[in-house]
This record gives C-alpha cells, structure tokens and sequence, in this order.
C-alpha cells in the first residue's frame, strides 16, 4: 500500500502519525516551505466544545499516541458585549499556537513523523491518484475539495488578526460579543505569553455585510480591546484572510482518496476552533486504512458536534447587541459557570439540539441572499 497525504497540516501530519504507528510509511506533500509556514496565532481547545472529551492533550495522547503540549491551562474567561462583561472561571480548557512557532501544534506534529515531507510540491491530486494506491487529501483548504465532489458550504468568513504586545495573563482569554465591529461575529484575545497575545476579529461574509468595512471595523475593534484591558497594545505581526469556507463533503470517501481536515468539514463554526477536530479526522483515516475502523462511521460524531456549533453559531448571528448584553448577563452567573465546567454536561450538544430549528430557519436566506 503506497500512500500519498496531500497536506502537512494537523490532519495531515496526524495521519502520518498513526500510520506510521502500524508500520505504513505515507509520503507527504506540502505546498509551503516548511511545516507552519503561515503567520503565527492563538488558539484552543475548549472542552466545552469537545464532550465527552474534557481533557484534548490527554486524549490524544493515551488513546491514540500523540503527545502535544499546550502553551497553558485556561482558568478565566472574559465575555464582553456592548455594555456589559462576565466572567468565567475553573478549568476552561488549553491555550496553543499555530503557525511557524517553534511550539505550535503543526511543529509539534511534524516532529513525531519520521515519514518524507516534500515541501513546495506543485504536485497536483490528479498526478498523486494515478501514482498512489490511496490519496489523503488534507490540503487546509475546503475549496479544493468543492471542485472534486459536492460540498455543502454554510458559510464563509472574514478573519483579521494581530501579534500585539503588551502585559497579559497567559491563562485568562477575552472574547467579544459586539456588532458595532464584529457583526455576527465576534473577536477574541488569546495570550500565548506574558508579553504576547493574538487578537482576531471575525465575521461572516453574508451580502448585507458587505458594506462594512474591513479595516474600520478592526480599528474599532484594536481601540476597543485597549480600552478594556487599559493599556497601549503593540502591533507585531498581523493576518487577514478572506472567504474562509465552513461547510462539508458529501463523501468522505470517494474510491481510493479520503478527505481529511477543512477537506472533510472538520471545524467548528461557533467559534472557529476545530483543532481537535481535525487532528481527529486525520487518525480516523489511518485507521480505516489499517483495517481498524470504517471513516464513515468514525466521522459520525464529528458531524453531529459540525451542525451542533452551526445550530449555535445560526442562533447567534440573529442577536443584536442588546440580546448580546441580555446573554452576556445571563452567564455571569455560577449556574452557567457550573454548566460550561462540567465534565458530565455536554454544553454544546444541548444547545444544538434546542436551537437545531435556526439550521433550517436560515439555510435558505443564506444560500440564496
């Protein structure tokens, strides 16, 4: 069995990973130069998110054999809307890095694979299928697989994003609930240091927003974060993507390829963290091609938690600010703490399921606005 891995991201890099645990060496290819070689950012993993999985480093490393590290332990959440703020404390989830630090989980990944990695392949997926056996396709980008296959798209983004320094508790996010410049989005802080953070505004690209914008939206946004954690916030680096995808492959298979990360839909769109998701589908794969598990059925709850954040996101999208406040309020509260930290209360399966009806509600406006 020859197999090709079109992509070295997680996806990709975790399904060299698990082959090469059973004794398959793939062959990569990836089109930038080295292994995170995109702009540097935080994220995380949040098990309210991800239940039943509370713990995503331990996890992954006792059930599947891959050992990451994150950058902390998140202990504090901050939510503020227009006008008013709450907060969220005990065991939060992990703070990471992406992109071409040192310790992002791309590095990390790459450093466990003993597999060859062709950087700056140019290769195409239709030359790879006619010399491989099987083709994981795990490019990054949901794009690519809408021109081999149907693919749902529910939505697409804008992101933009900045390294700022400053003074910063490594262990306490912020996030943003604000249309005034996040509209039907949100922006987030996530320290990755002491004295560095990322800050990244985001919001989806529906017609009646595109009279917004795009740079005076984010310098609402910088001067606003300045104001609330009242201080003068340094610029580094910054990031700006257009037209990011969120949606799914009808086929996770199709012959001898399989689609993995962005490619397959693994993401979560209430938010935008879909790490695990990813990192997951990428195992799932290796599996299947061990004759350990089928990929469709594997994916299944991957799905689920898929329209689960969406149902979440949909809902979302229909608050003003003043429904922003009134939420914002309601969680600052022990209850809502209470039930954002429970191991045993899975969070986003409830509310997906209760607001499951904005999926169907939405859908059409937003495939034909």
């Amino acid at each position: 069995m020859e197999i090709a891995i079109m992509g070295a991201g997680l996806s990709g890099l975790a399904c060299a990973i698990t082959l090469e645990k059973y004794g398959i060496k793939p062959i990569l290819f990836e089109k930038r130069s080295r292994v995170g070689d995109r702009f540097v950012n935080g994220e995380a993993f949040l098990p309210a998110l991800n239940r039943p999985i509370n713990d995503c480093y331990a996890y992954l490393a006792e059930k599947h054999g891959i050992n990451l590290h994150p950058v902390s332990n998140i202990k504090k959440i901050t939510l503020l809307s227009e006008t008013n703020k709450a907060t969220l404390h005990g065991h939060l989830g992990f703070l990471n890095i992406r992109g071409r630090d040192h310790d992002s989980l791309e590095c990390q990944l790459s450093r466990q694979v003993k597999s060859e990695i062709n950087f700056n392949s140019q290769i195409p997926y239709e030359t790879l299928l006619q010399d491989f056996t099987h083709v994981v396709l795990a490019t990054g980008d949901a794009a690519y697989t809408a021109k081999i296959q149907d693919f749902q798209q529910d939505l697409t983004v804008t992101l933009k994003g900045a390294t700022i320094e400053g003074s910063f508790d490594k262990r306490h996010v912020g996030i943003w609930l604000n249309n005034n410049f996040a509209p039907q989005g949100y922006g987030y802080l996530l320290p990755f240091s002491e004295k560095e953070a990322t800050i990244t505004l985001g919001y989806p690209d529906y017609p009646h927003n595109q009279r917004y914008d795009l740079e005076t939206l984010w310098q609402k946004f910088y001067r606003r974060v300045c104001k609330d954690l009242h201080q003068e916030l340094r610029i580094t680096d910054n990031f700006e993507v257009t037209r990011y995808m969120f949606g799914t492959c009808r086929n996770p298979r199709i012959g001898n390829t399989f689609f993995a990360g962005n490619c397959v839909g693994a993401m979560m769109p209430a938010f935008g963290f879909g790490q695990l998701a990813s990192i997951l589908s990428g195992i799932f794969v290796a599996d299947d091609l061990c004759g350990l598990g089928n990929y469709n059925e594997s994916l299944k709850p991957l799905k689920q938690s898929y329209r689960y954040s969406l149902a979440v996101r949909r809902a979302m999208e229909q608050l003003d600010n003043h429904k922003l406040d009134v939420l914002v309020r309601l969680c600052d509260s022990e209850l809502v703490n209470s039930l954002i930290t429970s191991q045993n209360f899975n969070l986003l399966k409830m509310l997906g399921f209760i607001l499951q009806p904005y999926l169907w509600k939405t859908r059409q406006f937003h495939n034909y606005a």
